[in-house]
């Protein structure tokens, strides 16, 4: 029996190349409509239809034109940056950053907002969002996606807050608030993971399909990307490294003592600092304490090395789990240790398991936890507004 012909699939290759087209656009832009042709594998007169449904769309532009050919100049096309935006909020104990990007990915404003201990989470975060749809420009109704990147467990079926453990006012119920509030989709996502999503992008992860990334700063975390995908976890507790029991700390069986006498303990800015007080060297925090132990050379040496010990500990419990091709060390203190602890903590690593993974120190610079927030964001808003051409709305 011969099969009926699938309606539509005209309509279904256009919405494709459309599709296919716009990601051109966002990565290589602007082009011409001879160069979407070349690169898409498109006719001339396939191209320019094409170019000319997206303008009617109001998903592309003419930006300006190319010299060099015979006849006239050839137009260049962009996506609209305005087409939709996209806002990422950074959640701390004191404070919450939001910056919001178009949709070509360009952050056009930033904000900083405080936090008092009797501040209302749904507020703080409306004035934020707002604050920084304002400052770029942006009519709160274009922007599309608004994700919160904050500590503890986010519940990866309800996409609850389940519990933040210096953010005691974060609860469940508040997702529902917020969405409610802000008439916006709003998604949460734990803060270590958006930054191992950053990680994957532009840094040290980049092209790694398996890999960890250890957070070791004001908290200890942990994120896993296996098969290029986020491990959340049944729960989201996957990566909750902090709690992790280890020798040298005590462990203790009072649940509400969870965060006591743990990895936390053992590695956690305040033990970085006490380390290097042992050692002679006095800081305002764990970071500063490894900048200045590196640049004390050999006299730091025991320093790092002492650190480095206390980091392989968690490091290889993972490792002989997983097996990740690599770890990378993240946080201000990860960052702080550049090299010079990454390789310390390879070393040792090597010597007590039989999982070697490269270790590497982070590449993100500036707001890695934002940076993954927006990411996020924009991965999902393209989705829906390029996908739209599919869909055939």
């Amino acid at each position: 029996m011969s099969r009926a012909p699938i309606p539509g699939t005209p309509r279904l290759l256009r919405a494709l190349n459309d599709r296919a087209a716009l990601e051109l656009l966002l990565a290589k832009g602007p082009l011409t409509r001879a160069q979407l042709g070349e690169l898409t594998g498109l006719s001339k007169v396939t191209a320019s239809q094409l170019v000319e449904r997206l303008e009617e769309r109001g998903l592309v532009t003419r930006v300006g034109e190319l010299a060099g050919g015979r006849g006239p100049n050839a137009q260049m096309y962009a996506v609209v940056p305005a087409t939709a935006y996209v806002v990422g909020v950074e959640v701390g104990p004191q404070h919450v950053v939001a910056a919001a990007a178009d949709i070509t990915g360009t952050v056009a404003g930033r904000v900083d907002v405080e936090i008092g201990d009797a501040d209302d989470p749904v507020r703080v975060v409306h004035s934020a969002v707002v604050q920084a749809a304002e400052a770029a420009g942006a009519p709160l109704e274009r922007v599309r996606r608004i994700v919160l990147g904050t500590p503890g467990l986010v519940d990866p079926r309800s996409g609850e807050i389940s519990f933040a453990w210096d953010l005691p006012k974060w609860h469940r119920g508040l997702l529902a608030a917020l969405r409610e509030d802000l008439d916006r989709p709003v998604v949460f996502e734990n803060d270590v993971n958006l930054a191992a999503i950053a990680e994957q992008h532009t840094g040290a992860a980049a092209g790694v399909s398996d890999f960890v990334l250890v957070w070791i700063g004001r908290g200890v975390g942990l994120a896993v990307v296996l098969g290029g995908r986020l491990h959340r976890g049944a729960t989201g507790a996957a990566g909750e490294i902090g709690y992790l029991p280890v020798p040298g700390s005590e462990v203790p069986r009072d649940v509400s003592r969870r965060s006591k006498g743990s990895f936390q303990q053992l590695i956690g800015a305040d033990a970085v600092r006490a380390v290097a007080r042992e050692h002679g060297f006095k800081a305002s925090s764990g970071a500063d304490a490894v900048r200045a132990a590196i640049a004390a050379g050999t006299r730091g040496g025991p320093v790092l090395d002492e650190i480095a010990r206390r980091i392989a500990l968690g490091v290889a419990a993972v490792g002989v789990v997983l097996d990740p091709a690599l770890v990378v060390l993240a946080g201000d203190i990860g960052q702080a240790g550049s090299a010079a602890l990454a390789q310390r903590v390879q070393h040792e690593v090597a010597a007590i398991s039989l999982a070697s993974p490269r270790v590497v120190s982070t590449e993100v610079g500036g707001e890695p936890v934002l940076n993954g927030a927006l990411l996020t964001g924009l991965e999902a808003v393209r989705e829906e507004v390029f996908g739209s051409t599919i869909n055939g709305s």
